[in-house]
């Protein structure tokens, strides 16, 4: 069964620019959207910041209206019938707002047993439940505000579960975590999903779709470019090698070499504290280092390494043919 189906969704937005003139402009959060989602599935989408993914949690959770198109939670429309999908929904966004935090972490979740009407001899054995189940069931009577970040989003998570819903939406959960805690809210995600929740997982987290999700939709100026199994996405790169340059001072020209260069399939640069790191995919990459370092000669190399591609490489390869096409 389809727990979620779009259909040539569209959002978009109106805003202002400059300062003296002021003028409209439409921006297109979400155009043309079409997915489906299925029970119990695991369904991730990825896409960087501003791709558009919480604008399609929030317009799938009936928080937010589309603009026109089709969007159905369990076969029901979310503009016409959402009074009858939220009590079977969860919505977790990532970051810290939505909880109390001079509450204790157990009597947050009575206070949002009570907004959905849950008795209180069940609320009762339900918040217990998922202290256990999040991993917070020894801090639950200390206040909110003395835990840790990722202590907070596993609250979320529980906060968000505690009317036992069928769907969950999951936007950015482990946004701002640190490895340990994001480890944590991934294991987490995880159980949810061998307990037989439907999810619905947004990120720019590569590893962490690949990690967790049955299939996987990225998003890319608010279209949908592809939609599969992380596994066939990263065989759109099993071809290819990957030659990562660290260095100092590389231009846009330098840049711009590298991708005229009739071997490349696509160039990403990534900033670092002090250095930058060119990722360069290639055929037999390991055979063109020396090309592609003759292309950087005015470029203070530190280190180069070749390695196989992954899931995030697959992700650059179709984003940059996008934009190509674009």
């Amino acid at each position: 069964m389809e727990v979620i189906f779009t259909q040539d969704l569209i959002r978009i937005y109106k805003t202002n620019t400059g300062i003296i003139k002021r003028k409209s402009k439409l921006i297109s959060a979400l155009d043309g959207i079409n997915l489906s989602v299925n029970r119990g599935e695991l369904f991730g989408l990825l896409g960087p910041n501003g791709a558009g993914k919480t604008t399609m949690t929030r317009i799938l959770s009936t928080v937010l209206l589309p603009t026109s198109g089709v969007a159905q939670v369990f076969g029901m429309d979310v503009v016409k019938e959402a009074r009858e999908i939220r009590p079977r929904i969860g919505i977790v966004f990532g970051g810290d707002r939505g909880l109390y935090w001079r509450l204790s972490g157990r009597d947050n979740l009575e206070y949002f047993a009570t907004l959905y009407a849950i008795p209180k001899e069940k609320a009762g054995k339900r918040i217990q439940e998922l202290l256990e189940q999040v991993g917070l069931a020894d801090r639950a009577n200390e206040r909110v505000e003395g835990y840790s970040r990722g202590m907070k989003q596993r609250l979320h998570i529980a906060r968000g579960l505690i009317h036992d819903p069928e769907l969950l939406f999951l936007d950015e959960p482990t946004i701002g975590l640190d490895p340990v805690a994001a480890r944590e809210q991934r294991q987490v995600i995880s159980d949810l999903k061998n307990a037989g929740k439907t999810i619905f997982l947004t990120s720019h987290y590569m590893f962490e779709i690949d990690a967790l999700c049955d299939r996987v939709a990225i998003l890319h100026k608010g279209k949908i470019i592809i939609m599969d199994t992380p596994s066939s996405l990263k065989d759109l790169v099993a071809d290819l090698e990957v030659v990562e340059i660290e260095c100092f001072g590389v231009t846009s020209d330098s840049i711009e070499k590298l991708r005229r260069h009739p071997a490349v399939v696509a160039v990403n640069v990534v900033s670092r504290e002090k250095t930058q790191l060119v990722q360069i995919q290639a055929p037999v990459g390991t055979k063109l280092v020396q090309e592609f370092l003759n292309l950087l000669n005015d470029v203070q190399i530190k280190q180069v390494i070749t390695r196989q591609p992954t899931l995030e490489d697959a992700y650059v390869k179709l984003v940059s043919e996008d934009s190509t096409k674009a």
